[in-house]
């Protein structure tokens, strides 16, 4: 890398900018750093042809992330590099599913949901990762570390192996699904269970990354959301770049909040677009700062004790937080909260059309009927609400919903014991039928 890059590390507050070769993810002043794009160089290079052209047909024996990755599709817009430099699974490329029930159930006439648990670790953060991954890499680190309650360290752990780094996952205490754990052991990385929640964990994460000179790949890390921007880059293109009116979210560190707003933004800016949807970011009654600090205008700046069955969004005290407030205001966005109750019947509503996703990806749904109720959506508005996760996941709750470990299952589908007889299982089918 070198100084007369296109892009460079700029300060959301103060404006002071940084080399891209600098290890840095905060500014002098104490704020955020974006990963800012000379847009007006950009713009005679960038158009929708471009980004069309390079739809990947079926894949070769080898892995060509400018070819096949639904990131590095959109390499100019979020790190231009060399193919050979990209560390990519393939990521990216996830499908757009509709079903009436959905819809039906959202008060909506078009409901679409992009599922980010199609990426090959199972959840949207393969989108930051291959980039944070890919920097570092470009950087000369050979150590990556992030804090997470599980979907993180699974993306985390697969990209550093991929890459050959050691790679160190800071997970709170028994504040972990098992099968996000799973994947961090699986995959090599040296996991290390904090006594404490996740907001504890992120406090020690960076003070272990700048005094060990580890490469912190938690959202804080501007690279890790340009990756992330490539999620509604890909929404917009796949709706032949006329943009749906809403899309829907879940929040938690506000990573992705942060990421829709600014790829959107710039989007529109590049002319890719004529107009901007509006984003719709969701969190859980029980990890709600953002919500409780948006009702106040963000007068204040409210942090809690996180506690709510969607473990991916058991937030407290968001990272992202003033990149957050600025998507908002770039998209004349909003900002919800349901509760967990009304997260797993929205999943069940999900599972049920054959789609499936973790519970903090069913906020999306949840809130989008709940903006549907208050009038904030109209019912023929275009709605893309995001899955950020797969089913399995945090497969726990969904059996417990299913099985009786769950106070007010609606749409609970229990397993019927019967006996190991002809008559007495068809009794139970012909019921059904």
């Amino acid at each position: 890398m070198s100084d007369d890059l296109s892009f460079q590390l700029k300060c959301i507050d103060c404006a002071k900018t940084y080399s891209a070769d600098q290890v840095r993810y905060r500014c002098d002043c104490g704020s955020q750093l974006d990963v800012w794009h000379d847009l007006a160089t950009l713009k005679p290079q960038i158009s929708q042809n471009l980004f069309n052209n390079r739809v990947s047909g079926a894949p070769g024996p080898t892995v060509i992330p400018t070819a096949e990755s639904g990131v590095w599709r959109y390499r100019e817009m979020i790190l231009p590099t060399l193919p050979d430099q990209i560390i990519s699974r393939p990521e990216g490329n996830t499908r757009l599913y509709q079903h009436h029930s959905i819809a039906e159930w959202a008060g909506v006439d078009k409901f679409y949901l992009k599922h980010e648990g199609e990426n090959p670790s199972g959840s949207f953060k393969d989108r930051g990762m291959t980039v944070g991954v890919t920097q570092a890499k470009l950087l000369g680190s050979t150590a990556v570390a992030c804090a997470s309650t599980g979907n993180t360290s699974a993306s985390l752990a697969a990209y550093a192996s991929l890459a050959g780094m050691s790679a160190f996952v800071f997970i709170p205490s028994g504040k972990i699904a098992a099968g996000k754990l799973a994947q961090a052991l699986a995959y090599g990385a040296k996991t290390l269970q904090i006594e404490g929640d996740f907001d504890d964990a992120m406090h020690l994460v960076q003070e272990v990354c700048n005094e060990m000179g580890i490469y912190l790949l938690n959202s804080l890390n501007p690279f890790r959301l340009e990756g992330q921007k490539s999620i509604p880059l890909e929404i917009i293109q796949g709706f032949q770049w006329n943009p749906p009116d809403w899309v829907v979210l879940p929040a938690g560190n506000l990573g992705n909040t942060s990421a829709f707003g600014k790829a959107l933004y710039e989007a529109k800016e590049l002319g890719l677009i004529n107009k901007i949807p509006r984003l719709a970011c969701v969190q859980a009654t029980g990890a709600s700062p953002f919500y409780q600090s948006y009702q106040t205008q963000f007068k204040e700046h409210i942090t809690m004790k996180a506690d709510t069955i969607a473990t991916a969004i058991r937030i407290g005290n968001p990272v992202s937080y003033p990149r957050a407030i600025r998507s908002l205001e770039w998209t004349n966005g909003v900002v919800t909260s349901v509760n967990d109750q009304q997260i797993m019947d929205a999943k069940a509503i999900v599972d049920q059309a054959g789609i499936g996703c973790e519970p903090a990806s069913a906020a999306s749904l949840a809130g989008a009927r709940r903006l549907v109720e208050e009038g904030v959506i109209k019912p023929d508005e275009t709605v893309v609400g995001i899955l950020t996760g797969n089913l399995l996941k945090d497969p726990t709750a969904t059996v417990d919903y299913h099985t009786g470990n769950w106070a007010e299952a609606k749409f609970a589908n229990a397993p019927v014991k019967v006996g190991a007889d002809l008559d007495s299982v068809r009794r139970v089918i012909e019921k059904e039928l």
